[in-house]
């Protein structure tokens, strides 16, 4: 079978391997049909992703069909469509202890620490399989995995009903936040650069918008949470100043959420952090919320069709991250396919 392999940074190839046998743990064969390229991907690509190993097949938004399962198997068939969970954790570390697997000591992320989903098959436990509704296709049921991301982050916002939400950043990860956050609270604010990012989050349910080329934020998130500043701010646009700026827009007792994987060094006030009690939190990968994600899909609370704005078969990988890095901008999502390869 092929796939694609990053070696090193920013050299992609496409190998030859052996198709995978299922297992006693490995106990679901699962033949992939799509696969989203992600910022991470990016990143992995260019060698600025500080989590990732080499050489690594990357890829962890992955969508296929059951082929096979093993004997002690019951949850699947042959046939059936499922997204594979990106988080591999061991259970029993304190993280795993207390709940909280996606940070686990001995984490190994598909796609990132161990091989992941830009390949022809993968063998995998049942538990990390999970059904697709019928009403997405397979391309666009790759857009779960960065809804799961959002969910995350609002978990860990502990986000409800009264808050007054900041997202800062327009891009997939924000709409991905927004379309879950407006299921929880009404109050939502989105600031990025491009008015036509931010004419799109109105649409989708933000209550207002700021472009931080053009308006001052600090300023503006006074004037539309009476003065108070958000109650919670999700950074969704990693810059070297995000934090900082989010730490002055949050207001007294509010919480901060921070999701970037920059290793450079940054400014904090720690003064705005203490003098306004902030809770600074990280929120990374998921934590099974796959479930979550397809139960708001299923109950007609969230749409993902149509997500996908362009396609590349898998063998074209290269010539798919080039286009990624012309940053045109029609590019919304883009994913790779696995037929007649």
């Amino acid at each position: 079978m092929k796939a694609v392999q990053i070696a090193a940074p920013n050299q992609l190839k496409i190998i030859d391997l052996e198709k995978p046998s299922i297992d006693e743990k490995n106990n679901v064969l699962v033949k992939l049909t799509a696969a989203g390229i992600c910022g991470s991907d990016v990143g992995i690509y260019h060698g600025t992703n500080a989590a990732a190993t080499y050489p690594r097949i990357i890829g962890h938004e992955m969508v296929g069909r059951v082929e096979s399962v093993g004997e002690n198997a019951t949850k699947f068939k042959a046939g059936d469509r499922v997204i594979i969970n990106q988080v591999t954790s061991c259970g029993h570390c304190y993280p795993c202890r207390i709940g909280r697997g996606n940070v686990c000591d001995n984490l190994a992320v598909r796609g990132v620490h161990i091989d992941g989903g830009y390949r022809e098959y993968m063998a995998v436990p049942e538990e990390d399989c999970y059904l697709l509704p019928d009403s997405l296709s397979d391309e666009d049921a790759v857009m779960i995995e960065p809804t799961t991301i959002a969910i995350q982050a609002c978990s860990r916002a502990q986000l409800v009903q009264d808050d007054m939400l900041l997202i800062l950043g327009a891009g997939a990860l924000g709409s991905s936040i927004l379309k879950i956050a407006r299921q929880i609270c009404g109050h939502i604010i989105v600031a990025d650069i491009v008015d036509a990012k931010l004419e799109a989050a109105k649409a989708n349910g933000a209550s207002y918008t700021i472009n931080v080329l053009t308006e001052n934020l600090e300023e503006k998130v006074k004037e539309y949470t009476d003065g108070h500043g958000s109650t919670v701010s999700i950074d969704a646009s990693g810059t070297k100043d995000s934090l900082l700026t989010l730490l002055k827009a949050t207001g007294n007792a509010g919480r901060v959420m921070v999701m970037g994987f920059s290793t450079a060094p940054i400014e904090v006030n720690q003064f705005l952090i203490t003098s306004k009690e902030l809770d600074v939190r990280g929120s990374r990968l998921q934590n099974k919320m796959f479930g979550k994600a397809i139960e708001l899909i299923e109950a007609g609370k969230l749409d993902l069709n149509g997500s996908i704005s362009h396609r590349f078969p898998m063998t074209h990988a290269q010539e798919a991250f080039d286009f990624v890095d012309t940053h045109d901008p029609s590019i919304r999502k883009i994913v790779l396919t696995f037929e007649n390869l």
